[in-house]
């Protein structure tokens, strides 16, 4: 999809040749190869609009109106123009390891004539692991808000099953479009996302897509444009934050302990063409540990209170790291053939290249069956490991089903705990299996029977075929680390991060004990897992009873000495815990949800979607629009549904969970790209078609007729009929049109 949206955008530079700025053009401020770095392939690297062109003649400068060679034909699939841009403004607000971000910022539809109109598309990047949050939209006639509902709740379930837009392009990458918008009209919009924080070599790393392409600065010589962003820090510790470095000037407008502000404001000549960076450090020569707690006010359903539990590695790590014994389990089913298996072989040789010669490894390959390197655990010398590259490139051939429970065994029994060593297991799929919850309820068993010693299980989803939550839920039990991706360019950057990063482990066995003192509590994650030297440990939860002053977290060093400390709960003060831990809290309670198949999760799930903003499985976006004035054109009509005829309108947007996994396709060994959404699969595109089709049959009204029909039904059908209409037309069989007429009549 991201390629079809990449064809789009270059078919819309070129349409955009033909507006016409009168006989003494301004050049634009900023020269394509100034900025051909920050573009890649025509995918926006900031929040950007577009014109949606099905009708190349609607293009034009809505200001200066000139003559124009008439356009036969439409675009199909429709072209994008970018629009330009006029004003744009950042909030971001840092906590912890979560950046909520919110961009409010003005666009012109400068590219259509002013009679004219063409729907718009919103495209909004988000940084790692971005979520969109909400989206608000203003127009000269109309206003529209992005809102949440409960999935199950809506009286018209095949619409939210249908519909086609309000997506992700590459997972990180929402659009959304706003219908029927008169050229030369203003856009103000608003969009807000949270997103994660980075922590690499003892600083925290924040990038926000903020890279405008030269083509978005308006031409106008006199129109004043202003940047401004604003950034507050609150890393929830009683300590001194270090700045590192910035990508823009930020000046500082606030210092208080553990928390900053900063503000950047200014007239540029063009638009910002770099990301916004942001890194710090929480200062720390060992082990800083912080607990947070807040009362819930009386709006929330959950009255329980609630905590966060955050323990932050040294920023200079001298820490010894446990020895390791890790086997790798990698899928190579038929669905991983070429980009996908070619990037895990990539990121695992990597990770086999930093092991130490004191750790041990095994690899073992599934997909109907196993294949195991070796029979026993190898030290990770130069020679054994030369041996793995080899078995490697001559076994990681994509072919046959997928059986994760076989090598999962296999791995957990080739593993034990001995003395200052961790055993590690590293899952990685892209499919579905029908025994995920035997799985699961397995390797509970294990953690029942063998306590600690059980091997620590990170998961790595590929694609969005592979259940998602079943594999977080096995790291949660394991407690373990997941991660995923839904891009082949990204898996290998990715999962080389889990690789590397889950197997420093410098603090393990961890156990809060004034927890266990309380009347009940609850963690996200379920499980504690082990500290790492490569990212801080947070965790929250609700609990009931007394929370003591301080708390005692104690345990084992890799020296196998213990560790005991005692940490002053705090009030959080200025810090929205339930914000900034509700993803957190949904995606675990998600999981535990699929795991016990029990209504009641779901339904706090929903619950607590419903109430923070923050998507989930259950829930949905619609998109409410609000007609400023009434409008009559047949321009603006658009396929939605109708809550309020004359005032408010609803159009059903996309669900943007992963899911819980496709059995059938993993069984079809169908490849991660047939799972991404269509950026054209609209109705509109199909009447398109139809258009097109019926124009080479005849001129009549009778054709108009069929065109109407088309549109009225559903894709498939649209599409069947236009078909069979071309194929009858090759046989001069004119006479269908007015059978079709009859059939609208």
């Amino acid at each position: 999809m991201a390629d079809d949206f990449a064809t789009s955008v270059e078919m819309g530079l070129q349409l955009s040749k033909r507006i016409s700025y009168g006989k003494n053009p301004p050049k634009p401020l900023v020269m394509e190869k100034e900025s051909s770095a920050t573009e890649n392939n025509n995918l926006p690297t900031a929040p950007m609009v577009y014109a949606v062109i099905r009708d190349p003649s609607i293009v034009d400068n809505p200001d200066i109106p000139s003559y124009q060679p008439y356009v036969h034909g439409r675009c199909n699939p429709p072209a994008l123009i970018p629009l330009e841009m006029q004003g744009i403004a950042m909030e971001v607000d840092c906590y912890m390891d979560t950046a909520f971000v919110t961009v409010n910022g003005t666009w012109r539809v400068h590219c259509v004539t002013s009679s004219r109109y063409c729907d718009c598309r919103i495209v909004v990047p988000m940084g790692e692991q971005g979520s969109v949050l909400g989206v608000e939209i203003e127009t000269p006639s109309r206003s529209y808000s992005t809102l949440l509902i409960e999935s199950n709740d809506t009286k018209d379930a095949g619409l939210v099953a249908n519909a086609k837009d309000g997506f992700l392009l590459k997972r990180q990458i929402y659009t959304l479009k706003v219908p029927q918008v008169a050229g030369g009209s203003i856009l103000s919009i608003k969009v807000s996302w949270s997103q994660n924080i980075l922590y690499q070599d003892g600083q925290f790393s924040l990038n926000i897509p903020f890279s405008f392409p030269w083509y978005v600065n308006p031409v106008a010589k006199l129109l004043c444009k202003k940047e401004r962003i604003r950034l507050n820090v609150n890393s929830g510790m009683r300590t001194e934050i270090l700045c590192q470095s910035s990508s823009h000037p930020l000046k500082e407008t606030r210092r208080l302990v553990g928390s900053l502000g900063f503000l950047y404001e200014s007239e540029v000549r063009a638009w910002s063409m770099h990301d916004l960076s942001f890194s710090y450090k929480v200062h720390s020569s060992e082990i800083l540990g912080s607990v947070l707690m807040n009362s819930p006010s009386m709006l929330e359903f959950d009255q329980r209170d609630m905590f966060c539990f955050n323990l932050c590695p040294p920023t200079v790590n001298t820490m010894k790291v446990f020895r390791k014994e890790v086997v790798y389990v990698i899928d190579i089913s038929a669905s991983m053939q070429g980009r996908p298996l070619e990037n895990v072989k990539a990121a695992l040789l990597a990770a086999l290249s930093k092991l130490s010669p004191a750790d041990t490894f095994n690899v073992i390959a599934f997909n109907g069956k196993s294949l195991l390197f070796s029979s026993s655990m190898l030290p990770a010398g130069k020679e054994s490991i030369g041996k793995a590259i080899q078995w490697i490139d001559q076994n990681f051939v994509a072919e046959g089903s997928t059986d994760i429970s076989l090598p999962l065994n296999q791995a957990i029994e080739m593993l034990s705990k001995n003395g200052d060593s961790i055993p590690f297991v590293f899952l990685i799929t892209d499919g579905s299996v029908g025994d995920e919850r035997e799985i699961c309820e397995a390797l509970k068993g294990q953690l029942m029977k063998r306590g600690l010693n059980v091997p620590r299980i990170s998961t790595f989803g590929i694609g969005l075929y592979c259940n998602h939550y079943f594999l977080q839920m096995l790291a949660q039990i394991g407690r373990g680390y997941y991660d995923a991706a839904y891009d082949l360019d990204s898996i290998s950057s990715r999962l080389e991060r889990l690789l590397n990063s889950t197997s420093s482990v410098i603090l393990t066995d961890l156990r809060i004990e004034a927890l266990e003192n309380l009347d009940s509590f609850e963690l996200y994650p379920c499980y504690l897992p082990d500290m790492l030297s490569s990212r801080p440990l947070i965790v929250s939860g609700r609990f009931i009873g007394t929370c003591p002053d301080s708390v005692k977290v104690s345990g084992t060093l890799a020296d196998s000495s213990n560790f005991v400390v005692d940490v002053k709960v705090q009030k959080a003060k200025d810090f929205p815990l339930e914000r900034v831990f509700a993803r957190r809290q949904i995606e675990t309670v998600t999981a535990n949800a699929w795991f016990s198949e029990s209504k009641q999760l779901e339904e706090m799930v929903v619950k607590l979607s419903l109430q923070t903003g923050v998507p989930s499985e259950y829930t949905n976006l619609i998109l409410v629009e609000n007609k400023k004035e009434k409008q009559t054109s047949k321009l603006e009509a658009v396929d939605e549904k109708t809550s309020d005829l004359n005032i408010k309108k609803i159009i059903y947007l996309r669900a943007l969970g992963v899911g819980f996994g496709n059995l059938k396709a993993t069984s079809d060994n169908l490849p991660m790209e047939a799972a991404e959404p269509k950026l054209h699969e609209t109705s509109e595109m199909v009447f398109a078609a139809a258009s097109s089709l019926c124009g080479k049959l005849c001129d009549c009204c009778c054709c108009m007729c069929f065109i109407q029909f088309c549109s009225r039904v559903n894709d498939r059908c649209a599409v069947t009929l236009a078909q069979l209409c071309t194929a009858l037309a090759c046989f001069e069989c004119f006479s269908f049109c007015c059978e079709v007429c009859g059939e609208c009549n």
